[in-house]
């Protein structure tokens, strides 16, 4: 059974956590995508895929989502990020770890370039979706759509069957988070996987990220008949093909 704990993230305020530790000074960190959480497909294989290979690994469930504090329609980039900036100060330190994020998450893992950027030894995207808010939402609006977001403060988004509640301050809060205008030297491996179905993130998007890394080792994966969600046994077997070249 998987092992779940808490960590106060403030006096009253938890995140609950999947941690599980060896005899390892390497971590892989796994950030979920939006209104997702630890109890999916993807953050307990890479929790099996990590105790079989005897690497730490280390995941946590932001603000609003799945057991951690707060309600999800107050949530921001900013406080997303600084709660994933909290858990790594606290449990990896100063040690070496490999992000993979998925969807949202693949956004908060390059955020963490701007305070990590010597820890982080690659990073992985899933169906990657950096400033999505803008790209994704604010862009493809109508005029008159964008106009009742501005009157209402609010927008009602329906995605991947399901309905979001997206608050102006959200979108605001997006802008002062962008990724894309990045530039890391570091000549990690970014290897991206994405499903050529995925009709939620285009891949256009997910290849943006390459742009950040001018002297990476890029690649990336387009999975033939593969969703947003890339879990299947066939798509995890593939993400951990792409961490066994990162990490043996």
């Amino acid at each position: 059974m998987t092992k779940f704990n808490y960590i106060y993230f403030k006096k009253d305020k938890k995140l609950r956590i999947l941690n599980s530790k060896f005899n390892s000074k390497l971590t892989v960190v796994f950030l979920h995508g939006l209104k997702s959480d630890m109890e999916g497909k993807k953050p307990l294989f890479l929790n099996r895929y990590c105790k079989k290979n005897k690497v730490n690994f280390l995941s946590l469930e932001y603000a609003g989502h799945g057991k951690s504090y707060g309600k999800f329609e107050n949530g921001t980039i900013s406080q997303w990020r600084n709660n994933v900036k909290f858990v790594i100060r606290k449990i990896i330190k100063n040690e070496k770890f490999l992000i993979i994020g998925s969807s949202l998450g693949a956004w908060l893992g390059l955020l963490q370039f701007q305070d990590f950027k010597k820890q982080i030894i690659g990073f992985i995207g899933i169906g990657s979706a950096p400033e999505f808010l803008d790209r994704l939402i604010w862009q493809k609006l109508k005029d008159d759509e964008k106009k009742l977001f501005l009157k209402k403060k609010f927008y009602m988004l329906k995605s991947d069957g399901y309905e979001y509640k997206i608050k102006l301050s959200f979108l605001k809060d997006g802008r002062k988070n962008k990724v894309l205008n990045m530039k890391i030297n570091s000549k990690i491996p970014v290897f991206l996987i994405h499903g050529k179905k995925d009709d939620v993130v285009p891949i256009n998007l997910s290849k943006k990220i390459f742009s950040i890394f001018p002297r990476a080792k890029k690649k990336i994966q387009i999975i033939k008949g593969g969703d947003h969600s890339l879990s299947r046994k066939g798509d995890l077997n593939k993400l951990a093909n792409l961490i066994d070249e990162i990490i043996h």
